[in-house]
């Protein structure tokens, strides 16, 4: 099992929504998220 699967399973999140946590977090640590919270492109 690899390193993310294992992370991944570890927080009960598949490992597409591991995925979408860790850059979510890594956009929010760069200051790159909209102000409103909305994080749809729409």
């Amino acid at each position: 099992m690899s390193a993310l699967e294992k992370w991944a399973a570890d927080e009960f999140r598949s490992v597409n929504g591991q995925l979408e946590y860790i850059i979510t977090d890594a956009l929010r640590k760069a200051g790159r998220l909209p102000k409103n919270g909305n994080n749809n492109n729409e």
